[in-house]
């Protein structure tokens, strides 16, 4: 009996793995001035700017005024993934030996926003991907998350959001500028261009190797027949009935300076 629940438990988690992709308005979208504050966090990245007022002024400003300000989750994503991804340049290009130990470095409390200090895993799995365990393969959600964490995060979670995050290695997607009026367009646009980078169809023996992202976060995309999907809308694959995935080795090599214009 109790082995039953467990199992029906297990498949109501699956079953509500869906791919999705967040439905972003496409228009009449406001920016705000957090917004504007992160995409020149990237473009100063970017050109080798000092960023200090920047982050100082990320960090002081109340919880209250941030969340007030984020309240669509075209202005999160848009906000949270530039935040991210400026914080990997400055850091890594201020210290790139942290990368030697990236278990630590994405687990490490060291960005301020909000006058709360946080890991790149926060952002990512807390935040961006609305409470999701970090080892949970995209099926399971963290218990009990913190107040910074529930007024912050995303309403809905959306599978493109692996294709626009950049860890700073090679494998990594590149980095664009988000905005929330274009976020829909950007995301559709930055995950056609790194799957055709990543992925390889051998059409003999109607084999796929894709990046291993995909295993990485299965749930997010909806397992493997999401994947497939996922593969057959870019035109990576002709169909889905009988193809075979297999994952190619993630390249973790430190690579910084890679951005794209979407």
């Amino acid at each position: 009996m109790k082995n039953n629940l467990i199992a029906l438990v297990f498949l109501t988690l699956l079953s509500c793995c869906k791919v999705k992709e967040a439905p972003f308005k496409s228009s009449g979208v406001e920016t705000t001035d957090f917004n504007k504050i992160s995409e020149q966090f990237i473009e100063f990245a970017r050109d080798g700017k000092e960023t200090k007022g920047i982050q100082d002024k990320l960090a002081t400003v109340s919880l209250e005024e941030l969340s007030t300000a984020l309240t669509t989750d075209e202005q999160k994503f848009a906000f949270w993934i530039n935040i991210y991804n400026a914080y990997i340049q400055v850091i890594l290009k201020e210290h790139p030996e942290y990368y030697n130990d990236r278990r630590d470095f994405f687990s490490k409390e060291q960005i301020t926003i909000a006058g709360e200090t946080v890991a790149f895993g926060k952002i990512e799995h807390g935040i961006i991907r609305k409470s999701q365990w970090d080892v949970g393969l995209g099926y399971f959600r963290t218990w009990f998350p913190d107040k910074f964490e529930r007024k912050l995060r995303v309403k809905k979670r959306d599978y493109r959001i692996h294709f626009a995050l950049n860890c700073g290695a090679k494998d990594c997607p590149p980095v664009a500028i988000y905005t929330p009026k274009r976020i829909r367009e950007q995301l559709k646009k930055g995950t056609k261009v790194y799957l055709k980078r990543t992925s390889d169809y051998d059409s003999n023996k109607n084999e796929v190797a894709v990046t291993s992202l995909f295993s990485w976060f299965r749930g997010d995309f909806g397992g493997k027949g999401g994947v497939k999907k996922i593969l057959k809308g870019e035109g990576i694959i002709p169909n889905t009935k009988g193809v075979n995935i297999t994952y190619k080795n993630y390249d973790w090599t430190l690579d910084l300076d890679n951005f794209i214009d979407l």
